[in-house]
């Protein structure tokens, strides 16, 4: 090990900056967080420095650096553009027995500056020993997207019971068990989602005996429409702790792969006119039944479970049999299938509205306001319209829309099999006869579609 990883507390003690560049401005603003009291000095400072001390944050010695400029300071940081200049503050500062970093020369430095993952109080630093320091800051970013934001705020309220813990169990077993079940179930999902006072309410009752520990929690979760990438943080963390993952059949492998390798994966997919799908009841039941008995169960949808993916019918189930639960919206079909086929849902020059409808209804028509449908600059976007899109066509011309009028049909959308099929209201239908065009599909209606050509940048 070249160095040991410490953390000094320099919250009101005198630091000193040597430089007044853009590099010595990023050393300021750490030390600003750290609460440092800080000189910086320099014959010039960057407009960033400057605006700080306006603002108090920082004590400027405009001046170069000489021999007696080195004090009793907790820690030197320099940062000047002069090699000689950063090898005498290194000397005279070892001498001094001043810990010291001179930025990127970790030759003459006693110590290095990490990267750092703030999660105040809990803080993450990421070193290569300054022989890569890129390298550094790849991990360091990679660590960013698993670890909440909010860890420092869960750190805060173990902070808060940590005495009230060692009162209720003497022993330390006991004790780290407790942590253990608040750290990785419901409550730490309750702080994550902001819900401090729920949080620590349920804290104080678990504490007192007072609440059943074995209650889970739901996570409906938007699985976007394929390539996993597109997942927010917040939903992967999800996927990846749950015991129990319902699945459909338009969450992607990619995503799936995604999922913790123990937990138990269950396949509810539907389809229209199968008798091989799941009766949305069922799906209902067994969310309820999975978290009254102590399971952290994901419900993974394919795109967002708010937007035809009747995710509000299963909340309602988890409301009324009061079982917790939190829902993670993904990217909708209709953004990301658009995106990737380069056809922007609405343009200042082709359309100024959007509209997403499904073809196919609760009681298995396609009864909708066609009417509706026939105004100018609008896109419409349609949902599971694959084996109603004649009919679909037929309609939007009958009730006025332009035969020529530009439709996309988007095939796996933002993966890498994705195809995109260009045609009008009239030359559908042959299109479709001509291709063999498979789900999950998505169909676009507009002038917007013109587009697809000039700003195609993931290709079919």
């Amino acid at each position: 090990m070249d160095y040991l990883p410490i953390f000094v507390n320099l919250r009101q003690k005198p630091c000193l900056v040597i430089g007044g560049g853009d590099i010595a401005l990023r050393k300021i603003n750490l030390l600003i967080k750290a609460e440092a009291k800080i000189d910086c000095l320099s014959p010039l400072f960057c407009d960033g420095i400057n605006s700080l001390s306006l603002d108090s944050k920082l004590n400027l010695i405009n001046k170069s650096f000489e021999l007696n400029d080195i004090k009793d300071y907790s820690i030197i940081i320099a940062s000047t553009d002069d090699s000689l200049v950063n090898s005498s503050i290194s000397i005279l500062a070892k001498k001094a027995r001043i810990p010291v970093n001179v930025v990127d020369s970790p030759e003459l430095s006693s110590f290095i500056m990490p990267s750092i993952i703030d999660r105040s109080p809990v803080i993450i630093a990421v070193s290569s020993a300054g022989k890569a320091p890129v390298l550094a800051r790849i991990i360091r970013a990679k660590l960013e997207t698993i670890i909440p934001s909010a860890y420092g705020a869960l750190a805060n309220i173990a902070g808060e019971y940590r005495q009230k813990v060692k009162d209720r169990f003497a022993n330390i077993k006991d004790r780290r068990a407790f942590w253990e079940s608040i750290f990785s179930g419901v409550i730490a999902e309750k702080v994550f989602s902001g819900r401090m006072d729920e949080a620590k309410n349920d804290i104080d009752n678990h504490l007192n005996n007072a609440v059943d520990m074995e209650l889970g929690e739901v996570y409906l979760v938007g699985a976007g429409p394929g390539d996993p990438d597109l997942l927010t943080f917040k939903a992967l963390r999800l996927i990846q702790q749950a015991d129990v993952v319902l699945y459909d059949r338009l969450v992607s492998k990619g995503v799936m792969d995604l999922v913790r390798r123990d937990s138990e994966l269950i396949y509810v997919g539907k389809k229209g006119g199968s008798d091989k799908s799941t009766k949305q009841i069922d799906i209902n039941e067994q969310l309820v039944e999975l978290a009254k008995s102590g399971k952290r169960v994901c419900r993974l949808k394919g795109g967002d479970p708010f937007i035809f993916g009747r995710g509000g019918e299963e909340i309602e189930s988890l409301s009324e049999n009061g079982i917790p639960f939190q829902v993670v919206p993904g990217i909708t079909a209709a953004s990301g299938c658009s995106s990737y086929a380069g056809i922007p849902l609405t343009h200042r020059d082709y359309s100024q509205s959007c509209r997403f409808v499904t073809a196919h209804l609760k009681n298995g028509t396609t009864n909708l306001p066609w009417e509706e449908f026939i105004i100018d600059q609008q896109t419409i976007v349609f949902y599971m319209a694959l084996s109603g899109a004649n009919y679909i066509c037929e309609k939007l011309m009958e009730h006025g829309m332009n035969k020529d009028m530009p439709i996309a049909i988007i095939e796996k959308g933002t993966m890498p099999e994705q195809k995109v099929y260009i045609s009008s209201l009239t030359k559908l239908p042959s299109l479709l006869e001509k291709e063999d065009i498979n789900a999950p599909t998505l169909m676009i209606v507009g002038e917007v579609v013109r587009l697809h050509e000039k700003l195609n940048w993931y290709g079919n």
